[in-house]
């Protein structure tokens, strides 16, 4: 069986040309619209220590920067922001982000292809 394949593939019969293209599916390229995930800079406030699992959620997806307003909770309890900047930082080390403190209101939380640069008006999370 083998060397009649070969033999017809040398002769160039038609019947191994058929079955050599069965399996095949041809795929319209033009019509394909590829779509790139685009990073996302997304604002998001904490008023409560619950208000931290969207914008952990969205870090974890892995292409959302986040700006995060801790003004709402550090007003409130101060014993749960530290929490929940805590739990913060915990999933920024998982996904090997970035954070660091603008002012003393917000944080941002960036993935791991981006980094915080850390100039005289960037607070490193760990100075607060």
């Amino acid at each position: 069986m083998v060397f009649s394949k070969i033999k017809d593939l040398l002769s160039g019969s038609s019947d191994y040309d058929n079955e050599r293209y069965e399996d095949y599916l041809e795929i319209d390229t033009s019509q394909a619209k590829i779509q790139k995930n685009k990073i996302i800079v997304r604002p998001f406030t904490i008023s409560e220590f619950n208000d931290i699992k969207p914008a952990l959620d969205a870090l974890r997806d892995g292409y959302t920067v986040a700006l995060i307003n801790i003004r709402p909770l550090r007003d409130k309890d101060i014993v749960e922001l530290k929490r929940a900047v805590n739990k913060i930082k915990k999933t920024c080390d998982a996904i090997d982000g970035d954070i660091a403190g603008f002012g003393e209101d917000w944080v941002v939380v960036t993935p791991s292809f981006a980094r915080v640069h850390r100039g005289q008006e960037v607070n490193s999370i760990e100075e607060e």
